[in-house]
């Protein structure tokens, strides 16, 4: 904007110039003083101070206000485009739920629950899952010990395989299990009761054989409904997206009131489905705080992080809710639509301001001082408006400003 209207006043203050000084030798009387004052006072008038504030301003006041309220606005981009947002990504473990999975059940096959849970959690030890730290955490609980495992292996969205005491260990998904040719259906019944309660069951399988399964359940947040029956109704659609199973996550979604639901999905798809939702230019931001949400917090047009997350989450999003309440969503779209508001308020008063001042400046009938006066006038406008100020208050602002400009000149002409 200011590569346009910068070379606009100069031109603006070069043509006043122009204009005075021909005109003046027509009337065969150079007015070379008036001349110099039209264009100094254009330029005074035009100084694009308050032109280049005005969304600035705009901005800072509005990412001072969402760190009031616990969120953290990396960048202004996400700031503004939030407010376009149409469509909300929305995470299951630790953003629709706290984040804090126990175990509910174990349904051990071939094994007692004790050795069940003691290979588990020898095998789990070494993941930051917090599925994994459930089971490890139910492990110390019963005040279990188990062997340090080898051979650690990570798969990503299925679940970990490890060597235990000599034994080849696979816990996840009943599709990690599949995947290697062991056959769940021994599991199937048990499999079926959990997740259609909303667990997520977790597969134990030992030397190619199923062993049993871990049953663990997480907490739903007291405001996720509310938060999103909210989104809901700014127009606003919310879509659950997660890796646990189609069951659980179809409870999870009727409790809370979602009925666009991706489940089953591996963290390299996450970032696929949401581009598929940005389809037709549509807006999307995404809702998350683990490992596993990274590649889609940064494929949405604003990633927002749970500040309980993992690292790695808060470095791939836009924006951070520090304080660990979901309702922080609306809030901070609340705060992103009012502050693009003042941004085209403050717009409008800049651009008021000088396209009435300019042309007024350039009949050489207005004093550079005054020019000043109106430029800082502008000025405090933009910034009172900014900050909220009521019109009363901006007017005295102004009328201030008006005061202190006006005392120099009287001196000048006492002088």
């Amino acid at each position: 904007m200011l590569r346009i209207y910068t070379p606009a006043v100069l031109t603006a203050s070069a043509l006043a110039l122009a204009a005075w000084l021909a005109g003046s030798a027509l009337a065969g009387d150079a007015d070379v003083r008036r001349a110099v004052f039209a264009a100094l006072t254009v330029l005074v008038m035009g100084y694009p101070c308050a032109v280049g504030i005005a969304a600035t301003l705009a901005i800072v006041r509005g990412a001072g206000q969402a760190a009031d309220h616990g969120i953290v606005m990396r960048t202004g981009e996400a700031f503004q485009t939030l407010r376009q947002v149409r469509t909300v990504v929305l995470d299951k473990t630790g953003t629709l739920t706290l984040g804090q999975p126990t175990v509910r059940g174990i349904h051990a096959h071939d094994l007692g629950e004790d050795e069940l849970l003691t290979l588990a959690a020898a095998a789990e030890h070494s993941s930051e899952h917090p599925l994994a730290r459930a089971v490890v955490n139910a492990a110390n609980d019963r005040g279990l010990l188990w062997p340090e495992a080898g051979e650690f292996t990570s798969l990503t969205g299925l679940g970990v395989a490890a060597e235990v005491a000599g034994r080849r260990v696979l816990v996840g998904r009943p599709a990690l299990l599949t995947e290697h040719g062991i056959d769940t259906t021994p599991l199937q019944a048990a499999i079926d009761a959990w997740t259609s309660t909303g667990h997520t069951a977790v597969a134990l399988a030992v030397d190619g054989a199923p062993a049993g399964l871990i049953a663990l359940g997480d907490t739903l947040r007291p405001e996720a409904a509310d938060t999103v029956a909210a989104l809901r109704a700014a127009g606003i659609t919310p879509v659950l997206l997660t890796g646990d199973n189609q069951r659980a996550a179809a409870h999870i979604a009727d409790q809370v009131g979602i009925d666009q639901v991706h489940a089953e999905v591996r963290p390299d798809h996450k970032a696929a489905i949401v581009r598929d939702l940005q389809k037709d230019g549509r807006r999307v931001a995404m809702v998350g705080d683990g490992i596993n949400d990274a590649p889609a917090l940064m494929q949405a047009d604003v990633g927002i992080a749970i500040g309980t997350g993992t690292d790695i989450a808060m470095e791939s999003a836009d924006i951070i809710l520090v304080r660990d309440h979901l309702h922080l969503l609306l809030t901070a779209h609340g705060i992103s639509r009012t502050s693009y508001r003042k941004v085209k308020q403050n717009v409008a008063l800049a651009f008021t301001f000088n396209g009435i001042g300019i042309p007024a400046a350039a009949t050489g009938l207005v004093y550079p001082v005054w020019a000043m006066i109106a430029m800082a006038a502008s000025v405090t406008a933009i910034f009172a408006n900014s900050i909220g100020a009521r019109p009363t208050l901006l007017f005295a602002a102004i009328s201030s400003v008006g005061r202190q400009a006006r005392a120099p000149e009287t001196e000048d002409h006492a002088a």
